[in-house]
C-alpha cells in the first residue's frame, strides 16, 4: 500500500511533527507529543497512538507501561500540514503521567497556575516498576 500520504506532512528540520491527542467523545485535549515518520505510520497501521519520545530518543507506544493506551478513531492534519490531530479513545480515562485525565490540568487564575483536575490514580500505582 502506498504511503505517499506521509509526504503531505510538513516535517520539521529534525523530522518531527507535533501531535495533539483529543478525546473523540468529549473533544477535550488530552496531551501533545511528537511524531516522526515511523511513529505516524505505525499509529495508522496499528490503530493505537505511537509517539517519538524526544527525551528517550525512541518510539513510545502510549500506554506501554501504564496500560493507558490511546485507540485512534481518526487522524487529521491542519491546513499547513505541520500538526497532527489524533481523535482517540483513551483507555482507563487517564492520558497524563500524573494520573489525570489530561495533561492540561492547570489553569491560570489571577496570575497563578492552579491545578483544577483531580488525580484519578496515583503515578506510584500506575508505574509500579
Amino acid at each position: 500500500m502506498s504511503e505517499t500520504w506521509l509526504n503531505k506532512i510538513n516535517w520539521s528540520a529534525d523530522g518531527l511533527v507535533p501531535a495533539i491527542a483529543q478525546d473523540a467523545a468529549t473533544g477535550r485535549v488530552l496531551m501533545v507529543a511528537w511524531m516522526d515518520r515511523e511513529a505516524l505510520k505505525l499509529t495508522w497501521q496499528q490503530g493505537e497512538a505511537i509517539y517519538w519520545s524526544r527525551s528517550r530518543k525512541k518510539l513510545w507506544h502510549k500506554g506501554e507501561e501504564s496500560g493507558h493506551i490511546q485507540r485512534v478513531k481518526e487522524l487529521r492534519i491542519d491546513c499547513d500540514g505541520d500538526v497532527i490531530l489524533l481523535q482517540v479513545e483513551q483507555q482507563g480515562g487517564i492520558a497524563c503521567h500524573t494520573g489525570r485525565e489530561s495533561c492540561f490540568f492547570s489553569k491560570l487564575d489571577h496570575g497563578q497556575w492552579v491545578e483544577t483536575d483531580p488525580v484519578l490514580k496515583s503515578p506510584v500505582e500506575i508505574y509500579k516498576r
